[in-house]
């Protein structure tokens, strides 16, 4: 069984797209989307929820007003300023410390789980998705990543699969670093634009850090000539493969209008027919047969 990851710096590079075509290639695959925070792979691949689960992130204060002997400790000590005037909780302030019920002198506050976000198993016509919706306003989108990942290896031994793709978040961050965590190899997929060769570099640096197979891949490489030599540059020098370039085109615009991936929506396109290549590189470089 494989692991591939398909990151980005920043958002808009493409990656959920280049995601949704392989999902739409492999053989025996689970799809995961772990970015829970604003997921849309969904939009491309309409999955349909089979199975939903609560996901619990922090816990939330809560105060017996009965107990309380309102001597307002908790209000002085809360770094989060989620205890009011009155000594009732603000539950959208409150991170789930615990520093107000530890000093609490007459015990008359409690912690107590709060529903986060909720992940999905579901089925696609291109097979099996792990995916996930964390509440707006909640932390731990680490952690609920995790359990998208983990529901992912669950589907994967259950249906004989062979090859997991995980579409992760942007950016650097603690969702980043639980959606590579042990996988075979990552893709960034990058612009040829200064903040698009900044951003790759960043998350170069940490795919080295965590000793993940990186590849790259240039989206709308036409754009911007120069910045493509740079971005090829870069990586020769550093050893890493660049799987693909893939053209500007409209027609990926009207795939995503048109709620379809791109090698599905039109499959004869230079578009398409490059991702397809990228795919075949990258299962050989992964020596998977998926």
């Amino acid at each position: 069984m494989k692991q591939l990851t398909i990151l980005s710096g920043k958002g808009g590079t493409g990656k959920t797209s280049i995601t949704a075509s392989f999902a739409v290639l492999a053989k025996n695959s689970v799809v995961v989307d772990c970015d829970v925070d604003a997921p849309d792979l969904q939009m491309l691949l309409h999955p349909a929820v089979i199975e939903t689960q609560d996901f619990f992130g922090l816990k939330v204060a809560s105060i017996d007003e009965l107990t309380c002997v309102k001597c307002s400790l908790c209000k002085e000590k809360c770094n989060f300023d989620a205890i009011t005037a009155d000594l009732t909780v603000d539950t959208i302030a409150c991170e789930g410390c615990g520093v107000c019920a530890f000093l609490c002198p007459a015990d008359a506050i409690t912690m107590n789980e709060r529903v986060s976000g909720k992940a999905f198993i579901s089925k696609t016509k291109y097979g099996f998705m792990s995916h996930a919706m964390l509440n707006p306003g909640e932390s731990n989108s680490g952690k609920l990543v995790s359990l998208t990942r983990q529901n992912a290896k669950m589907l994967i031994e259950k249906e004989k699969q062979n090859m997991i793709i995980i579409d992760g978040p942007p950016g650097i961050g603690c969702p980043v670093i639980a959606s590579i965590t042990g996988v075979d190899a990552a893709i960034v997929v990058t612009e040829p634009t200064m903040s698009g060769i900044h951003d790759l570099q960043r998350v170069l640096k940490l795919l080295d850090h965590f000793k993940i197979l990186p590849l790259v891949c240039i989206n709308m490489y036409d754009i911007n000539d120069n910045n493509t030599n740079k971005i090829l540059a870069f990586c020769n020098k550093k050893r890493i493969d660049v799987v693909g370039t893939v053209p500007f085109s409209p027609t990926v615009t009207q795939a995503m209008v048109n709620g379809k991936p791109i090698v599905e929506y039109s499959p004869k396109s230079i578009v398409a027919e490059e991702i397809c290549s990228v795919w075949k590189k990258t299962v050989r470089l992964l020596g998977s047969s998926g």
